[in-house]
């Protein structure tokens, strides 16, 4: 039994003959997320125009462990193959949000890219959480990199 177990219910209009997020194989460090669309559009699903983003229903609800959160990532293939990538990614999902899981898919490829019902979008990773704590200082320690900025460590 894994330590962390994200517990996952459908919403009501969701087809759950849709598997639930899953590792495609026992070295992945993702489970696979898939489009569920409502009954009114799992024919047709949607076609994604270049430049055009959507948010894609996955049909779940989830419930991390507290200590816990779930990040969703774009998927290698359709990002190199389509152009398809996650728009906030990663997507943050904490372990008190209970609403609807949805994705932000992208196309920045050029071509029109369909999505659908059932497609695997996105990955989901699962990690813990360590809550920091934020003080205020007058001054901070020196470092090596300092101030220096975007690009400051080089190029190579």
């Amino acid at each position: 039994m894994p330590d962390c177990v994200v517990r996952c219910s459908h919403e009501d209009w969701a087809d759950t003959a849709i598997a639930l997020p899953a590792y495609a194989t026992s070295g992945a460090a993702g489970a696979d997320v898939r489009a569920n669309f409502p009954d009114t559009d799992r024919a047709n699903g949607i076609e994604l125009a270049p430049g055009q983003r959507a948010l894609i229903p996955t049909g779940l609800r989830v419930e991390i462990p507290t200590g816990y959160e779930m990040q969703l990532r774009p998927r290698s293939g359709l990002a190199l193959k389509q152009g398809l990538t996650l728009l906030n990614t990663p997507g943050t999902i904490d372990s008190d949000y209970r609403g609807p899981l949805g994705v932000i898919l992208i196309n920045l490829g050029q071509k029109a890219v369909q999505v659908s019902h059932g497609d695997r979008i996105a990955q989901a990773i699962v990690s813990p959480v360590i809550e920091a704590q934020f003080a205020s200082v007058d001054t901070l320690s020196d470092s090596d990199r300092g101030v220096g900025g975007f690009g400051s460590t080089g190029v190579v």
